[in-house]
């Protein structure tokens, strides 16, 4: 939990994209942080999180589907993280009038993770047809901090286009491309170095990857 009078969360959106260990591993970061988050599952998210986990998130029981998630690892494995969702607030995808979607909600900014074409087609054309469109167009409205994990390949001249258009508008288009220098022995390895650059581009501390530091012994010649 942050310290001061107001809190002022970082909105995380989960859109349909294949990715949710991607989510995950974002939120256990964030939580791992002291970070207030605020949740927003969008209902395409929720058919994948079902494909990919076997968990079914439901707005009436959203603190126990979270937490059987967090505590699930890329590999569909137990993890190690005990989930504490103490600080997490959830709004559901269809509730427009959510605190989130105004700007005058105290938010840090806004993370889209995984992010799918059409999220980010509907944020880079500022249609808000559901809540995590309408938060992300009010994140960049109000100048706040806007990254976009999309996961797609290849990518359409289309989307390209958009991408473009959310790099103009100031966001981060982050697609999520792991690396492979971090010495990565476990799928979620990979998952966590695309989280971690997430958390890199919002300012958020973590050690989810080992970051490069330069090859001893100076430049090598061919």
């Amino acid at each position: 939990m942050e310290s001061g009078h107001v809190r002022r969360p970082w909105v995380v959106g989960v859109s349909g994209a294949s990715g949710t260990p991607y989510a995950a591993a974002v939120l256990r970061g964030l939580l791992d942080a002291g970070e207030s988050v605020d949740l927003v599952v969008s209902r395409a998210s929720r058919l994948t999180l079902l494909d990919e986990t076997g968990i079914a998130f439901r707005d009436a029981h959203w603190q126990e589907d979270l937490r059987t998630w967090l505590a699930r690892g890329a590999d569909g494995k137990p993890d190690t993280f005990v989930a504490d969702v103490g600080d997490v607030r959830y709004w559901a995808a269809g509730d427009l009038a959510a605190g989130p979607s105004s700007g005058s909600y105290p938010a840090k900014g806004m993370l889209i993770v995984p992010a799918s074409t059409a999220s980010v087609a509907g944020v880079a054309l500022g249609l808000s047809k559901d809540l995590l469109q309408r938060v992300a167009s009010v994140t960049l409205k109000e100048r706040r901090r806007l990254v976009v994990a999309v996961r797609e390949t290849p990518l359409s001249g289309q989307t390209l286009r958009h991408m473009v258009a959310l790099d103009e508008a100031g966001a981060v288009v982050l697609p999520a491309s792991p690396a492979f220098y971090a010495g990565a022995t476990h799928i979620q390895d990979l998952v966590d170095f695309v989280a971690g650059r997430v958390l890199d581009a919002a300012g958020v501390p973590h050690s989810l990857y080992r970051r490069w530091e330069g090859e001893l012994g100076g430049s090598r010649k061919d």
